[in-house]
């Protein structure tokens, strides 16, 4: 079994903005086509992709839900992407028998050596988040990598050094950096905006960070009300008119 370093350089990791997301997915199709294709990593499989019962390896999944405020109000559609977390403690790494699941101290990435992986599932069991996905055409564990073989590529334009999920993201509701320095974009983001650590009492210390989604009661009365006043006025002609003089 692997030890975990007691403390590590940095942090690296995502901050997600539940507010922002919209559950496009395109954060799931560049991660799954960025590591299939990556001359650093196995094809993610896929069996019976466009079948009646299609299954895969995804490292990054969206799952949307319908929230109630607990204060009462509005349902709102809440969209969550999953991947793993990259936790301080991750019991993924001390379960694992065969050493093949480590945490870097350079950085604080998790990752699998697949060499050494026996695809026992111990890891999967370990996680408090599903964020491992056992792929069954190479018989080893898979994890998101914060795609380290894009972030360390002196190669790529340095806007393309982060995770492709991030890059891809049409709404910007990814962010990508170095959560153990309090004065980062995206630690300053996390303190701005009151960033949650998910499922907390699990003792993991996860690093990656959610944005709450704000409330949206107020802004829907207010679209309801104005809706019913537009709809209310006439229009056409009638309508410019009934504007023009309100304005003198």
């Amino acid at each position: 079994m692997t030890d975990l370093p007691r403390s590590t350089e940095r942090k690296l990791g995502l901050v997600i903005d539940l507010d922002t997301c919209v559950g496009c997915h395109a954060c799931v199709i560049s991660c799954k086509g960025w590591n299939t294709v990556s001359a650093d990593n196995a094809p993610l499989s896929d069996f019976d992709a466009y079948g009646p019962d299609p299954q895969g390896t995804f490292l990054n999944r969206v799952h949307s839900y319908e929230v109630t405020p607990e204060e009462g109000g509005a349902a709102q559609v809440v969209h969550f992407p999953r991947s793993c977390l990259h936790c301080e403690d991750a019991p993924c790494v001390t379960v694992c028998p065969t050493g093949a699941s480590f945490k870097r101290a350079e950085d604080g990435i998790v990752l699998v050596n697949e060499d050494d992986c026996m695809g026992c599932g111990l890891c999967a069991w370990a996680c408090p988040y599903g964020a491992r996905e056992l792929d069954l055409a190479a018989g080893v564990m898979k994890k998101c990598t914060l795609c380290i073989d894009r972030i360390y590529n002196e190669n790529l334009p340095e806007e393309d050094r982060v995770p492709a999920c991030v890059r891809s993201c049409p709404a910007g509701a990814r962010h990508f950096g170095d959560l153990g320095d309090p004065d980062s974009a995206v630690s300053r983001l996390v303190a701005e905006r009151g960033g949650m650590e998910l499922m907390p009492e699990c003792g993991t210390r996860p690093v990656n960070r959610y944005l709450p989604p704000r409330p949206r009661d107020r802004a829907v009365k207010g679209s309801l009300e104005n809706a019913a006043e537009d709809s209310a006025r006439p229009s056409g002609f009638l309508g410019w008119l009934d504007r023009a003089l309100e304005a003198l």
